[in-house]
């Protein structure tokens, strides 16, 4: 929230000037999943977090190449209207608008578990792959915002016990200390041209 991703400096790394963005020696890369299969690939990680086997290799892309408009959209969506929204404007959220970005967050989550989770451990079986980790990333967004979209969803919450325990809890608690606090955030802990580009964005739905 500092704006050092609109730095010229920055800009060296990523022309686009958002982040995530990786610099490995002179090689650059941009956007969350490139960066993650560009590691998991160089460091060869465990096979399970990107199969070798290629049908178990293709659910792990067909998660990662639905989720951006589904959960991820409709997770962020759902964090900025109901935190960032009410610090913009200065006003109370109108219940109507929360009531309508929870409920498109709602249809893909079922989506999320009739399609890609079933009854299954993980979502590409019985190992715990990148499409777990990216999925309870996005859904801890909403979580953050005070949506606990896990409380009456018992399919859902067995699975993010499991990939918790997969990843360590102090690990995950530790990596989403942030976004769980987004609901202490104050508009002075943002920098001013995020907070114009996300009125700009919000405002305009």
């Amino acid at each position: 929230s500092s704006g050092q991703h609109r730095t010229e400096e920055f800009r060296k790394v990523n022309v686009l000037m958002k982040v995530p963005a990786l610099r490995d020696g002179s090689f650059t890369l941009a956007e969350s999943i490139a960066i993650l299969l560009y590691l998991a690939r160089k460091f060869k990680t465990p096979d399970h977090w990107y199969p070798s086997d290629l049908q178990k290799r293709a659910r792990v892309d067909e998660y990662l190449s639905w989720q951006h408009v589904n959960i991820r959209g409709k997770g962020s969506k759902l964090f900025l209207t109901k935190v960032l929204l009410p610090l913009l404007t200065g006003q109370p959220l109108p219940p109507e608008k929360l009531e309508g970005v929870t409920e498109e967050l709602n249809v893909v989550l079922k989506q999320f578990e009739e399609k890609f989770l079933q009854d299954k451990p993980f979502i590409a079986g019985s190992e715990i792959s990148l499409a777990d980790l990216v999925a309870l990333v996005e859904l801890m967004q909403p979580v953050g915002a005070g949506y606990d979209l896990f409380e009456e969803r018992p399919k859902l919450a067995e699975w993010r016990r499991r990939v918790e325990e997969a990843v360590g809890k102090q690990l995950f608690q530790k990596a989403h200390e942030g976004i769980l606090n987004a609901k202490n955030l104050t508009a002075d802990k943002i920098a001013p041209e995020l907070l114009e580009h996300f009125k700009h964005q919000l405002l305009k739905q």
